[in-house]
């Protein structure tokens, strides 16, 4: 539907618009405590076959009780969320529990190329220089299955913007003008919402399919004839 059609419709039912006020924004910078990787994205997010390349940030949710992190993968491919883990802290098992479950999304044969050095392409995961992407435990993960790790600029939300992107609508949609009372209830609406974005929310960029539709049609290639990501 288009959005011409969606105003009219609201203002014959005169359902008031919900604008979102300007928020501290969550950081998780806690200063150089590792060498920064190189920006591999330069902000090119296009990437031409699922899981080559993957965005990744935590975000802050709050309700009367508590608040809540949530911390997903993005594929660039798409924009779809690989995975995600939301917690009451935003502490290294926020991060390290939501990148082990996006590992586990890839098949083997995928997992034995990322390993293979002698194989040009590879998978490439996107972060600010929050400390969450700094510790080891981190690193030696990535490392130890041959992704490639990217930093954005200090101070440059820019750089990561399809991941703030994602993190603005899904705000929009169901967080922004309620007044959340019970942490658990947001954790609800997160998880109801990534589902509806994957399964069933309609992208003009994918020509009105949703995400789940647009990779059901998707050739059964396999990695190696895949292309390889632009930013490499």
């Amino acid at each position: 539907m288009s959005e011409k059609v969606v105003r009219r419709l609201m203002k014959e039912e005169r359902i008031r618009v919900r604008y979102a006020g300007r928020k501290r924004r969550y950081s998780s910078y806690v200063g150089e405590i590792t060498p920064a990787a190189k920006n591999l994205v330069e902000r090119d997010f296009h990437a031409n076959a699922p899981d080559t390349l993957w965005l990744t940030d935590i975000t802050e949710f709050a309700a009367a009780d508590s608040k809540v992190y949530l911390s997903p993968v993005i594929d660039c491919f798409d924009g779809k969320v690989v995975s995600w883990e939301t917690s009451r802290n935003p502490d290294n098992a926020l991060v390290e529990s939501m990148v082990d479950k996006a590992i586990g999304t890839l098949d083997a044969e995928t997992l034995r190329k990322l390993k293979d050095e002698r194989d040009p392409r590879s998978l490439v995961i996107h972060t600010d220089r929050g400390g969450h992407y700094r510790g080891g435990m981190w690193i030696e993960k990535l490392d130890g299955q041959g992704i490639q790790r990217s930093m954005s600029r200090k101070g440059n939300s820019g750089d990561n913007a399809a991941c703030e992107g994602f993190f603005g609508r899904m705000k929009n949609e169901m967080y922004y003008g309620i007044h959340w009372d019970r942490a658990s209830d947001l954790e609800t609406a997160i998880e109801s919402n990534i589902d509806f974005y994957n399964n069933h929310r309609i992208k003009m960029s994918l020509g009105g399919m949703s995400i789940r539709e647009h990779r059901g049609r998707l050739p059964k290639v396999s990695r190696k004839q895949s292309e390889a990501p632009s930013v490499l």
